[in-house]
């Protein structure tokens, strides 16, 4: 004999409430959640998934991988989401008003000079995007700030451990960090350009990328830089650097992906300069945990 509704009402409503119950009821403690999550799950979100994403894209652009997985959009935009979490979730507790308006303006920058690029060919030169990379709106991926605002925060933060005291100095610190980012394109774009993501229809001099697009990212780091410098206190970072040992997680990802992926391509120049951030990393003692807390997970 089935239960009559208002027994059936009563357990749903149990259940919700258990549900409630269970969840965060302040943003420290969705910060401690998150942070959490995050600090049990290091290495695969560091390595795991930049290593399955080599896989993958190579395989989809080697022609490996049937359809509808081939470069599909909405995967790729959560892989980089994955990886992009350490940095998110480490930055949130000190990302207060001033901060998140700095980030905000930097998304509008981001989606406007971006629009401006994809239709006018202005300040990066002439391309067009190979690939699905989700959602696209007027032309530009929806998911632009998570691919570009996290290349300038793990800049930013780098260069703070590696210049020390010299980063007190707003003029050093801001050109080594415009600088750093530039370095990231140089590894980014002709593994991008390699996979398809995007294409230059003109070819380019550096693996096929124009010297048209660094001129346009020393514009697009300079002000990146710029609204990042403004909205988040130097000090602070510094201090959650020092309580925070994933926050730049996302960078070892960007060295596994990218230099694994140029490498295939014979691009190395770009791989080099992958290594280089590696060491960087392992400078600042920001490589090995991941890696030894992996392989302790592995053996056991």
């Amino acid at each position: 004999m089935p239960d009559p509704p208002e027994s059936r009402e009563a357990v749903d409503s149990s259940r919700l409430g258990s549900l409630r119950a269970g969840l965060p009821r302040s943003r420290a403690e969705w910060e401690r959640r998150l942070e959490r999550l995050v600090r049990e799950n290091r290495f695969t979100i560091s390595v795991f998934f930049p290593l399955n994403g080599i896989v993958l894209l190579l395989a989809s652009a080697e022609g490996v991988l049937p359809e509808p997985l081939a470069f599909h959009g909405l995967l790729i935009l959560l892989g980089t989401a994955v990886m992009r979490s350490p940095l998110a979730v480490g930055v949130l507790p000190i990302t207060d008003r001033r901060a998140a308006a700095g980030v905000g303006a930097l998304t509008l920058y981001a989606y406007g000079i971006e629009y401006l690029g994809v239709h006018t060919g202005i300040p990066y030169g002439d391309f067009f995007y190979g690939v699905d990379l989700g959602p696209i709106v007027a032309g530009v991926p929806l998911g632009l700030p998570v691919f570009f605002i996290p290349l300038v925060m793990n800049s930013y933060l780098l260069c703070l451990l590696l210049l020390g005291e010299r980063a007190a100095r707003t003029g050093v610190r801001v050109a080594a960090v415009i600088a750093a980012v530039l370095a990231m394109d140089v590894v980014l774009d002709p593994g991008a350009v390699a996979l398809g993501f995007w294409v230059y229809p003109n070819g380019g001099a550096f693996y096929g990328v124009p010297l048209s697009n660094y001129a346009g990212w020393v514009l697009s780091a300079t002000v990146a830089t710029l609204a990042l410098d403004w909205g988040y206190d130097r000090r602070a970072l510094l201090d959650r650097l020092a309580d925070c040992e994933f926050l730049l997680d996302d960078l070892v990802s960007f060295v596994i992906l990218w230099g694994g992926i140029n490498a295939w391509f014979g691009n190395w120049i770009p791989v080099a300069g992958a290594a280089l951030f590696g060491l960087g990393l392992l400078r600042t003692d920001r490589f090995d945990v991941p890696l030894s807390g992996g392989l302790a997970t592995l053996r056991r």
